[in-house]
């Protein structure tokens, strides 16, 4: 069966979602029969149009399933290319399925106008793809008769292949490290980590609290914690310095939280640090609880809470056995649990059924 994969986030365009679709086409099982059709030349949505801005997704869309003879179509996005891929598929053989990352379907929501349009393309979809339970349970919201469709297929993680770069030890040497690294947004409970390190470092005055990254709360963030030397910010830092950072810091803390409708949908950088055999600290919300299992690789806190994070943080801190058992199960875990051949594999049984 000819499939193709219909997105606008593809390499080298940059982050998660493009990731997830790069490995979903170097992993199918059947190389030779997966085509690709994205936007990296703009040419599936015209910003200029007064509306249908994604008219020639759909013109495009035509062309390739006539020029490859495409029985199959996974959507990358539900709006608007589940817009093209459902009014096209009145007109032409061929099934689809729509693939959910968790913000899209939630974006999708908020207005009657997007949320009947997302109903009526998934309605005809064969098959939703979540790329966590958390995104499953939100299609089941819509429409419980749903879930004999859904598919889950989590993203996945693998080495770092280049020559990691350590930070320097004089930061570093006697240290107890925090690390976090995101866009810099308060959802990320960066703010709510640097709330609490008085109280952290009145404990443990070696505790220094490190964030890579960069973004919109950045400045006010820089501002909550101007008078604390032991927080440090790298702003945005290399692959080979993540990595570094990763394996030099002793516990991964980012308490993500749901605000105004916006949540993680997965946490791939939960995964990059349990590589690195380190327990970390996660917000329980949205599609987190996917990638952290409370007590196995991790533990999950109420990010709205406080007292729920620092008591987490002093956990980990005191109980070295226990930091380091998280940290061994956690890098077991992805190793044998998320490998994309098999989440990719999930897919494609599934479509072929």
């Amino acid at each position: 069966m000819k499939t193709l994969l219909f997105t606008l986030e593809y390499p080298p365009f940059k982050g998660g979602i493009a990731n997830y679709y790069k490995n979903l086409v170097k992993h199918w099982p059947k190389p030779d029969d997966i085509f690709v059709l994205h936007n990296n030349d703009n040419k599936l949505i015209n910003h200029k149009l007064p509306f249908l801005k994604w008219l020639p997704a759909l013109i495009a869309l035509r062309q390739e399933i006539k020029k490859n003879n495409i029985d199959y179509v996974l959507v990358g996005n539900i709006l608007p290319l589940g817009t093209a891929t459902w009014l096209l598929s009145f007109f032409c053989k061929f099934k689809y399925a729509v693939i959910i990352h968790g913000t899209d379907i939630a974006y999708a929501q908020k207005s009657s106008r997007k949320k009947r349009l997302a109903k009526k393309i998934l309605s005809r979809a064969n098959t939703i793809v979540c790329n966590s339970s958390y995104g499953a349970s939100l299609v089941k919201e819509i429409n419980s008769n749903w879930a004999k469709k859904i598919v889950i297929a989590n993203p996945c993680v693998e080495e770092f292949q280049g020559e990691i770069k350590l930070p320097k030890k004089n930061i570093t040497e006697g240290k107890n490290i925090l690390f976090s690294i995101s866009r810099l947004m308060n959802r990320k409970g960066i703010d709510r980590v640097i709330e609490i390190m008085p109280e952290i470092t009145a404990k443990f005055p070696n505790m220094i609290y490190v964030i890579a990254g960069t973004g919109p709360d950045e400045e006010s963030l820089k501002k909550q914690a101007k008078d604390q030397d032991n927080i440090m910010f790298l702003g945005k830092i290399s692959e080979a310095e993540k990595w570094g950072w990763l394996k030099n810091c002793d516990i991964f803390i980012q308490p993500t939280r749901e605000e105004d409708g916006n949540f993680d949908g997965f946490g791939i950088v939960y995964l990059e640090a349990n590589l690195m055999e380190k327990p970390v600290i996660a917000g329980d919300s949205g599609g987190v609880r996917d990638a952290v299992e409370n007590g196995l690789n991790g533990l999950l806190v109420d990010p709205e809470n406080n007292e729920d994070i620092k008591n987490a943080i002093i956990k980990l801190t005191k109980d070295k056995n226990l930091a380091k058992k998280l940290g061994e199960q956690s890098r077991e875990r992805v190793k044998t649990k998320f490998i994309w051949s098999e989440q990719i594999k999930n897919i494609y049984n599934k479509i072929n059924k």
